[in-house]
């Protein structure tokens, strides 16, 4: 399966939107500048495209890439598909060197708990990161851009 970055998004602060840019380092500990990056199970988040144009269908509330908190919104890839286990590869396809400049990020949770209405709920007045979001760890560091391809690659020992 193969889809695209969307956009990339970040904030110096955890508990609301995220602002987009158009590049970003991951280093060991998640997307570098970003407020969920440390020592962690959850240090990169996924959401889909395709998940924020459906909320943005169901209600008279307009979303945007990383008001629900996201790193990485994706564009073809079958998100809520995934496994824990399941591997992400990021890379330029038109650069010459692609297979050693790839970004590699395991999937290490789907979804997340959410206790209590968070910051994003209050903000936007509901929450599909519980249910569609993904969450990564750092496997292979490296630049990504917007316009990157991703490829997963499904975990078969488990």
């Amino acid at each position: 399966m193969r889809g695209k970055i969307a956009s990339i998004n970040i904030s110096v602060q955890k508990g609301g939107k995220k602002k987009p840019v158009k590049k970003a380092f991951i280093n060991e500990l998640g997307i570098e500048g970003d407020g969920h990056s440390g020592k962690w199970h959850r240090q990169v988040s996924f959401l889909s495209y395709e998940s924020i144009e459906s909320f943005n269908q169901k209600g008279s509330i307009n979303t945007s890439p990383g008001d629900f908190a996201e790193n990485i919104t994706t564009r073809g890839v079958d998100l809520i598909g995934l496994k824990v286990g399941d591997i992400l590869a990021i890379m330029d396809e038109n650069s010459k060197t692609r297979g050693s400049k790839k970004v590699i990020l395991e999937v290490t949770q789907i979804g997340k708990e959410c206790v209590a209405p968070c910051s994003i709920y209050y903000q936007v007045g509901s929450c599909i990161m519980p249910k569609e979001g993904l969450f990564c760890r750092v496997i292979k560091t490296g630049k990504i851009k917007v316009g990157n391809t991703i490829i997963v690659e499904k975990n078969y020992k488990k």
